[in-house]
């Protein structure tokens, strides 16, 4: 019997053959071993900020009652990064996807792929610009939420000063449309002034900055509406600091923060969207759609908000106001 030499033909084989098994073991490590056809991923922007975080626990939630797995992920607001996170759950043959995307424009195409590839998505909280891409676009009403908040500030102010209005991230579609309906109320009082309107993308610690800035530039301001409640709670810290407490600050989306702001008084009122009754929604949708190949409902709904004041706040905890109060 002839000794077995390694050739350079063999070493090469051998090779190949290494590299093939390393690919499918990290496919494996990936995928778990399977594509996975009981797979809920859901995607939000952030799993600090109390509302997304709430978002993202009531899906999963809903989901694992239903009998899904879910794998849950944040795409920062970065729309790179969601497309990134599509991908992983196309190649993971996912049920569903339940996306609070990252940008009105940017999340249409990312929402054809995976229905190209056989994965429908069912959007909450922030809508896109195109139809019929997603499955379902289950968004709060916004406009009527922000003139509730817009007439509640307008009555805190008795329909005069100057105020100032901080703005979330231009490229979210709710930031316009919360500032729309804002405007709605706020342009009918003659005697209501802006004296300015910035950006602060949201953020608790932008909010503060340009908060300081504004105080600076108008200390005649009476009062600051903001398009959440984290950059509202910026403006209170920024106020506090500044040892002005006779600022009217109404904030939106029903946060426990901001509950506990407006039962202190530091906050006078906010607008509650139902994170909570939102996200297990479009997970029963999705949940729908799966066994019967319909939703049964229009692709873009509504969920009313609701004001949220001194008077009802002690009923708000996560997103969602007890029983003896409408969401």
């Amino acid at each position: 019997m002839r000794p077995f030499r390694l050739t350079p033909l063999r070493i090469a084989i051998a090779g190949a053959g290494l590299a093939v098994l390393a690919a499918l073991l990290w496919f494996a490590l990936l995928t778990g071993g399977k594509r996975d056809g009981r797979l809920m991923v859901i995607i939000t922007p952030s799993l600090e900020n109390p509302f997304f975080a709430q978002e993202a626990i009531a899906a999963a939630q809903a989901a694992q009652a239903l009998g899904y797995r879910t794998q849950t992920y944040s795409h920062g607001d970065d729309a790179f990064r969601q497309s990134q996170l599509i991908d992983s759950a196309i190649a993971r043959d996912a049920s569903a996807i339940v996306l609070d995307n990252a940008g009105a424009d940017a999340t249409a195409a990312a929402v054809m792929k995976a229905k190209a590839a056989g994965v429908p998505a069912f959007l909450l909280d922030r809508e896109i610009t195109s139809r019929g891409g997603a499955v379902a676009q289950v968004v709060s009403n916004n406009f009527q939420g922000a003139t509730l908040g817009g007439a509640a500030f307008a009555e805190a102010l008795r329909g005069r000063g100057a105020y100032a209005e901080l703005v979330g991230r231009e490229s979210d579609t709710n930031a316009g449309i919360r500032s729309k309906g804002y405007h709605a109320v706020l342009d009918r009082y003659a005697g209501l002034r802006m004296v300015s309107r910035q950006s602060a993308n949201w953020d608790q610690a932008q909010a503060f900055a340009v908060t300081q800035s504004i105080l600076q530039a108008h200390p005649e301001v009476k009062g600051i509406i903001a398009g959440n409640d984290t950059m509202a709670l910026g403006a209170v810290a920024a106020l506090a600091g500044a040892g002005r407490q006779d600022v009217v600050v109404v904030g939106f989306d029903g946060s426990n923060d901001a509950r506990d702001a407006i039962l202190n008084g530091s906050l006078y009122a906010t607008v509650l969207q139902p994170a909570h009754r939102q996200a297990q929604y479009v997970v029963r949708l999705a949940d729908r759609y799966l066994r019967t190949g319909r939703t049964g409902e229009r692709e873009k709904q509504l969920m009313e908000c609701v004001l949220v004041t001194r008077a009802n706040a002690g009923r708000l905890d996560r997103f969602a106001l007890a029983q003896g109060g409408t969401e």
